[in-house]
């Protein structure tokens, strides 16, 4: 039900009635609004197949999400030789490629494959694979990571010399701007899609709530 929006200060507002409320309400509202209960399940019963790939799609949301929020971080990086400055590098760094091979694996057929990526950016993929899964995932050696460790012997102590090296893309990989980009643009691109079969097969619009993007 919807309240009339013409009148001064009185904005729309929308009540939802539960189903097992109608048995309260007078027998003509009654089978009234029974009666557009039944028209809708019976419009979902027919793009039932549409609506799992909704929900496939919006499986990916999260990482998709932060996958966005990590690269704006990095992009928007400054280094500044201190400690902090490297570990919060590191930290958007392990966030962007962890938070990307989610998004690729998916979860409940919500990932994509590397064959829908344009060619020259799968490099870049397999890069971001090969860095989570021997780097970020598990202790395997990385060309990015050295760890070497020196003993020297002086007078009558020995002397544990700890070298890590640690390499980083400051702001992240020039490719990762594009790979970002047409990630966010392919779910849209899905979703489009499946709203458009969702109009065709129903003769109803079908719309989700819109708003500008979070910071």
């Amino acid at each position: 039900m919807q309240d009339d929006p013409t009148g001064p200060g009185n904005e729309a507002e929308y009540y939802m009635l539960p189903e097992e409320a109608l048995q309260f309400l007078p027998e003509e509202w009654r089978n009234h609004f029974q009666a557009m209960a039944d028209s809708g399940r019976a419009v979902l019963e027919t793009v039932e197949k549409e609506l799992s790939q909704l929900a496939r799609i919006s499986n990916s949301f999260t990482s998709l999400a932060a996958l966005k929020h990590s690269h704006k971080r990095l992009s928007e990086y400054k280094l500044a030789t201190e400690m902090d400055s490297i570990l919060d590098l590191d930290m958007l760094t392990t966030t962007f490629v962890v938070s990307y091979v989610r998004l690729h694996q998916g979860g409940n057929g919500s990932g994509f494959a590397r064959d829908v990526l344009p060619e020259h950016l799968r490099t870049i993929h397999d890069q971001i694979i090969d860095m989570r899964n021997r780097r970020f995932a598990h202790n395997d050696e990385h060309y990015s990571v050295t760890n070497a460790l020196r003993v020297e012997f002086e007078g009558n102590r020995f002397h544990v010399i700890f070298n890590l090296t640690l390499g980083y893309f400051i702001a992240g990989a020039t490719e990762w701007h594009e790979l970002v980009k047409f990630l966010d643009e392919m779910t849209v691109k899905r979703m489009q899609k499946v709203f458009a079969r969702l109009t065709e097969k129903t003769g109803y619009e079908w719309v989700m709530p819109t708003g500008p993007a979070p910071n």
